[in-house]
């Protein structure tokens, strides 16, 4: 049976965590917190998820409010998309490559073996945890520079170019402004070894009855494949077809059900016997 004692680093000295501190702008005055951001589950009980949490949150207000300051023409909308390519696993994994934050995470053997120190979600969720470490170490001010540093490396042009391909939200945006539920996403396979898994994502719409299956390295690139088969058969799709498959609903929407017109009608029936005896009694 295969030991699951963790492992040391490739590069866990202080020498490669002042350098890791060097490249990420800060400095901690507890160094602990560091510690616990580059610690995989894995490796402690005292591990870097919470600070990741924390991260996570810090990392949306300080883009937030950098998409604010320099994309003044855009609406909420598109300012939405653009942050979510920049917070997007992708982009924070490119970070931790930058940051060379791979050889000083501290994983379990068998994380280790399975090829987690360099998985693009080990990563990027580390970056959250850094940056969360950074603000309980330093406060929001500090934080906020940390990210601004990071992201100097990505121009906002390529969020804004992104953005336009983002084809669940495109999908999402198509589906609303015809008045119909969002679409559902499922998982039907999940393919390969633990560390080089490719997920099968179906992608559901009730109103229209449509369904495509996408596939991708992580559920989110596979959800992200079948918006984009789906979308682009709606899109090619003849509008009146839409329009044929949608009204069987409406048709049922509209129609009373056949026990309350019944009811109806006997009530219907009954006022008008009642009217004529009141009317026999009056004369």
């Amino acid at each position: 049976m295969a030991s699951s004692k963790p492992t040391t680093p490739t590069k866990s000295g202080p020498d490669a965590l002042v350098a890791l501190c060097g490249r990420l702008g800060h400095h901690f005055e507890q160094p602990s917190l560091l510690q616990q951001a580059l610690t995989h589950r894995s490796f402690s009980a005292t591990h870097y998820e919470r600070l990741e949490f924390l991260g996570d949150s810090v990392l949306n207000l300080a883009v937030s409010a950098l998409l604010y300051e320099q994309l003044r023409d855009l609406p909420e909308g598109d300012l939405s998309r653009v942050r979510a390519n920049l917070v997007r696993q992708d982009t924070l994994a490119g970070l931790a490559a930058d940051l060379q934050v791979a050889p000083c995470l501290r994983l379990g053997e068998g994380e280790q073996r399975s090829g987690g120190r360099d998985r693009p979600s080990i990563l990027a969720d580390v970056v959250e945890a850094l940056i969360g470490a950074v603000y309980l170490d330093a406060g929001f001010v500090k934080a906020e520079a940390v990210v601004r540093q990071l992201l100097k490396a990505i121009p906002l042009g390529e969020g804004k170019a992104a953005m336009r391909k983002d084809a669940k939200t495109a999908l999402q945006e198509w589906l609303q402004g015809r008045k119909m539920a969002l679409p559902q996403y499922t998982v039907e396979r999940t393919l390969g070894e633990a560390h080089q898994q490719t997920f099968e994502v179906a992608c559901f719409v009730e109103a229209l009855q449509a369904r495509s299956v996408g596939s991708g390295t992580s559920r989110r690139t596979a959800e992200q494949a079948a918006a984009e088969v789906l979308l682009a058969r709606l899109l090619a799709q003849d509008p009146a077809d839409i329009k044929k498959r949608l009204a069987p609903t409406k048709t049922t929407i509209e129609s009373p059900p056949y026990d309350y017109a019944c009811r109806t009608q006997k009530a219907s029936k009954s006022r008008a016997l009642t009217g004529g005896s009141r009317g026999g009694r009056g004369s």
